[in-house]
């Protein structure tokens, strides 16, 4: 998934920075509750993982200017905050869910992965198409049964693709879901990406549309 951190205590935001990336996820991170409304705003998040005492403007008004102008991407609160009318406002605010710290990285990953998954309308945790399985949770592949081998930006692509299938995606979305603000992107990774998943899974699984992007077609 594509992240965006807001914490502003350094130690905390490098450590939830490192621990998501371990993960698979692509992680922006910053620091302050306006440069969070605005990232927010311009970027495509798959989630946003949002402290609630910010300088500048704290995350229950992130959270409220944010959704009331119909922002539909889930928004996970962590927070020291553990007050039960702090839950409360917090959710009813707009929030998907409410984590308060500390937190065990694996769980928080759960409640990523759950959020998501309602936000996109699964039921299941796992994404079938055709003989094709993926395993959000393990990280693993599965074609026939057989256990596929992808790479992290592989799987990722896979993923997004299958999420969105039907949709034609555009190169600009696609670099966008893999890659956070930090990375070198090579002018031809998105091309790269796409060859080797064909390779891997069949050269008909994604199909080019022409001066658009790729798709992988409903089943």
């Amino acid at each position: 998934m594509r992240l965006l951190l807001v914490e502003d205590d350094e130690h905390i935001g490098r450590a939830l920075q490192t621990g998501l990336a371990q993960q698979g996820h692509a992680v922006d991170w910053l620091q302050d509750g306006v440069a969070a409304e605005l990232a927010a705003r311009d970027g495509q998040y798959d989630a946003i993982l949002l402290d609630l005492g910010l300088p500048r403007q704290d995350g229950m008004q992130v959270i409220s200017h944010l959704r009331r102008d119909g922002y539909a991407a889930p928004i996970l609160i962590i927070t020291s905050r553990d007050e039960i009318r702090d839950r409360v406002e917090g959710l009813d605010s707009g929030a998907d869910d409410f984590i308060v710290k500390p937190f065990d990285l694996e769980e928080l990953g759960a409640r990523l992965r759950a959020a998501h998954r309602r936000a996109m309308g699964r039921s299941q945790a796992a994404v079938v198409h055709g003989d094709i399985r993926i395993d959000p949770a393990a990280r693993q592949v599965t074609r026939a049964g057989l256990a596929v081998s992808l790479t992290g930006r592989e799987f990722m692509l896979l993923l997004h693709l299958l999420e969105h299938r039907g949709h034609v995606r555009t190169r600009a979305q696609l670099q966008e879901s893999l890659y956070n603000w930090n990375s070198d992107i090579e002018s031809n990774a998105i091309e790269v990406h796409v060859h080797n998943l064909r390779r891997k899974l069949g050269k008909d699984l994604i199909r080019t549309v022409h001066s658009q992007g790729y798709v992988i077609d409903n089943a």
